[in-house]
């Protein structure tokens, strides 16, 4: 059976002369994920010897690097971490919900991670909040668990969050639940321009406390005037937002964030050769839905791509927000059950009266979807028939 191959295989094949082509500009940390994925699992790390109780069989097991850009050690970190969330699910609709960034600031954010990535997620987090607090949307507080990605199939720089979001929260006085409505979170338009504003007025923070640095073709925008109308420009296009439909049950939400939040921005079984200082992997092409396609790069420029997504050190790529904040998680999840027994007693009692009272309308029709904004549409009065009104038969069988 041919050995998979790996980011390692790169690594150790090609990355002496990576490191070489660019000695003085390869930072710290990417020096250091290089040289942990090389190792990981190797006899550089040590490990030890494991035996079989029935047949005697003995083999080494190499110890792990643990770096989180490594494909290869996510699996132990993705369980652990899953363990924790089974607890914390709630018997409700999950929303996934992504907030990506233009190019321009997406190419500010690669110049200035740490901040750019913490303005990010800032953002995100309070465009969902203050959108699910407002009484025209759903009037509730929320939890909101927001994983950073910077990637896209290709392993371009493409900064972007996903948010997981249970379908409903506590009132703002904290006496009931609020649940969203079927199939339906929040208006992705009102998330849109207020996660524009949001971040753009946070980028300007960032800008005037001297914080940004810009280099290269970005070196410009260092002069105020130059900032400003790059940040002109970036209010003037639609940024995308985009919600997902919600998952069929809280299992699938598990199944679901143990794909994302521990993923790299590449794993093994996508690299598919490496040949003549070549790497050629698969990607998916969503702009031909999903048509699976491969591509062919240098080995050096494989690198440099993979390389592009190493985080800052002590960065938390994953985040809470909302009553899924830390610190106050237990006793908010605690009130959430609590509101959650009450709303679904409430629910039953209301559809077993329904049941014995089978002349009572259903008024369901009355809260219609806004195809603009998505708000609730209230029906206000009768439109009475045209006079020239005639009954027209519809097949839709």
């Amino acid at each position: 059976m041919a050995a998979v191959l790996e980011v390692a295989d790169v690594f150790r094949r090609h990355g002496e002369a990576f490191r070489q082509a660019r000695a003085g500009h390869l930072g710290r940390v990417e020096r250091r994920v290089m040289g942990a994925i090389t190792a990981c699992r190797t006899a550089v790390l040590g490990g030890h010897l494991e035996q079989c109780d029935d047949c005697g069989a003995t083999r080494i097991a190499y110890n792990s690097c643990r770096n989180r850009h490594c494909p290869k050690c996510q699996g132990l970190a993705r369980a652990e971490w899953l363990a924790h969330r089974q607890a914390e699910l709630l018997p409700v609709p999950y929303f996934h919900v992504v907030f990506t960034l233009p190019t321009l600031a997406g190419e500010i954010a690669f110049q200035n991670k740490a901040t750019v990535y913490t303005i990010l997620f800032r953002a995100a987090a309070e465009t969902l909040t203050t959108i699910a607090a407002d009484p025209r949307h759903l009037g509730a507080q929320i939890g909101v668990t927001a994983v950073l990605h910077t990637w896209g199939q290709t392993l371009q720089h493409h900064p972007h969050i996903h948010c997981v979001v249970p379908g409903g929260g506590p009132s703002l006085d904290g006496t009931r639940w609020i649940a969203c409505r079927p199939g339906f979170f929040l208006p992705v338009r009102v998330l849109s321009r207020l996660f524009r504003r949001l971040f753009l007025q946070n980028l300007q923070d960032a800008f005037d406390a001297g914080k940004l640095r810009f280099f290269g073709n970005l070196a410009g925008l260092a002069e105020p005037t130059a900032f400003a109308t790059g940040l002109d420009q970036l209010r003037r296009i639609e940024w995308v937002v985009y919600a997902k439909p919600p998952f069929g049950s809280p299992e699938q939400v598990l199944a679901y964030l143990g794909r994302y939040t521990h993923r790299v921005a590449i794993a093994n079984s996508r690299l598919v050769s490496l040949s003549d200082g070549k790497v050629r992997f698969a990607w998916k092409d969503y702009r031909q839905d999903g048509k699976t396609r491969l591509m062919t790069l240098d080995a050096d420029e494989f690198i440099r791509r993979f390389l592009l997504h190493a985080l800052p050190d002590g960065f938390h790529r994953i985040r809470y927000y909302g009553f899924l904040a830390n610190g106050q998680r237990g006793n908010n999840l605690a009130l959430c059950r609590r509101l959650l027994d009450t709303y679904h007693a409430m629910a039953n009692s209301e559809l077993a009266d329904g049941h014995a009272k089978g002349d009572r309308q259903n008024n369901a029709s009355d809260f219609l979807i806004c195809p603009d904004c998505g708000g609730t549409m209230r029906r206000i009065a009768a439109v009475p028939r045209s006079s020239t009104y005639q009954p027209f038969y519809c097949d839709t069988s």
